[in-house]
């Protein structure tokens, strides 16, 4: 990662002749904010001095303690590839400040680093390497989205089938451009669906190359007159969108889930991880898989994890432990969605990992078969319990996890609450085409 000081951007901004600096942030549910700024308030942004209306942000404040602060990461500079005329674009990515200089306690990205801060005095470093899947869908003559996929492939599918091969070389490219790794791009299993996968990097720098992906995924596809989308669901009978975060623990240099002698090549670390995470995920399952949508991906049929269980042998199950051993060795979490905050995921999954590890816990035996085939009563008798099926049951256990609210706080964990209670209200108040179909001619 480049290091940047305050002289390096101003001086960049003149050499590359920037004219529009973005100072972004995210809200509670995941959304990228920004302010856009000319050169001319360059200096005032690095003072720190930049100041919003914090009322008018999802989760924030009243309107009568709404000013807030953006207190830019002068690391997190980068241009804007696809953005030249009539003046180049940069970006910077901010923290949140009250007035009297503390940190926002409705800050995601405060909330992380928080986390982090307890990990790094336990000698851990918290790596992340996310997988983003995503939909490409035309748009109609008014440009705007339809359901209607570019394309009829499957499984690493290549042009001329893999018509969207195109966006997601250029998508690639402006990745690269913008300091990305990029490991491998391929097309996913249902039409129109693809995953882009980068290298793993420190956590607070991974939810933010997950905000990053997002924003440079819609906009090249926007070139290419289509539109790209992380809703997790958008088409039935077919393969939803994951987010699969593979983690591990650093300390003094080694991969301390990675352990030789161990069962499975797996530290007892490791193990208190997994368990810590099978323990708070049906908790965490709000924030992970945040729509009405998401619980139409995790059904049984369609690669989705439903079960709570581990395996390193097959990708049925949560948790995954992919072969790769030494440094290499990680954790995969399978439930999450591209719809999701990743400040908060990431602050949820550690927080769940350390609880485990603090309190010595172990996982249930692993879960070697494939869990989709088993009957009922098989998976009773072994104890498997169940991911929340509805947003309304995840909101349920969610409040019911003291790990999750004290994790995200009380200002983001009342919002969050409060948010997906109407959320879920909306959904069950609507009249669907499906009831329509069904009901209108019948009764």
């Amino acid at each position: 990662m480049i290091k940047y000081t305050r002289e390096d951007i101003m001086r960049i901004c003149t050499e590359e002749k920037i004219r529009f600096i973005r100072l972004q942030f995210t809200d509670i549910t995941g959304s990228l904010k920004n302010i856009a700024i000319t050169t001319s308030q360059l200096e005032k942004a690095l003072d720190n001095k930049c100041m919003f209306d914090g009322s008018s942000i999802e989760g924030f404040v009243r309107i009568e303690e709404s000013d807030m602060y953006l207190v830019p990461d002068l690391d997190s500079f980068v241009i804007f590839p696809w953005m030249d005329a009539p003046g180049r674009t940069a970006r910077l990515i901010c923290d949140v400040y009250r007035p009297d200089g503390k940190p926002f306690a409705g800050d995601p990205r405060s909330v992380l680093r928080s986390v982090l801060d307890r990990a790094a005095k336990m000698g851990y470093t918290f790596n992340v390497g996310p997988e983003c899947e995503f939909f490409l869908f035309k748009t109609d003559e008014d440009g705007q989205p339809t359901t209607d996929t570019n394309d009829k492939g499957g499984y690493f599918e290549l042009g001329p089938i893999d018509l969207g091969e195109y966006a997601r070389r250029d998508i690639c490219l402006v990745l690269e451009d913008m300091g990305f790794e990029i490991e491998a791009s391929h097309h996913e299993v249902a039409n129109g669906q693809h995953e882009i996968d980068f290298k793993y990097d420190h956590a607070l720098r991974a939810a933010d190359d997950i905000m990053t992906f997002k924003l440079v995924v819609k906009s090249v596809a926007m070139q290419h007159k289509l539109h790209a989308t992380f809703m997790p669901k958008p088409l039935f009978g077919e393969a939803g969108s994951g987010m699969h975060i593979n983690m591990s623990l650093q300390k003094d240099g080694r991969n301390v889930f990675d352990d030789p002698n161990g069962e499975n090549g797996l530290s007892k670390e490791a193990y208190g991880f997994i368990a810590g995470l099978m323990e708070h995920i049906t908790g965490m399952t709000a924030v992970t898989n945040p729509l009405v949508n998401s619980y139409k991906r995790l059904v049984p049929g369609f690669e989705a994890p439903v079960y709570i269980a581990w395996s390193a042998s097959n990708r049925s199950p949560l948790i995954r432990i992919p072969a790769s051993r030494g440094i290499g060795t990680r954790i995969e979490l399978r439930n999450p969605d591209p719809a999701a905050n990743p400040y908060l995921v990431l602050a949820l999954c550690l927080a769940a990992g350390l609880d485990g590890i603090e309190r010595g816990l172990t996982p249930p035996p692993a879960i070697d078969g494939n869990i989709f085939l088993m009957s009922k009563k098989e998976l009773e008798e072994k104890n498997v319990r169940s991911l929340p099926d509805s947003l309304k049951h995840a909101i349920r256990d969610m409040t019911q996890d003291q790990l999750v609210r004290d994790t995200l706080g009380e200002h983001i964990y009342n919002k969050y609450v409060e948010h997906k209670l109407h959320e879920w209200y909306e959904y069950t108040t609507r009249v669907t085409p499906w009831e329509l179909d069904r009901y209108l001619v019948r009764y």
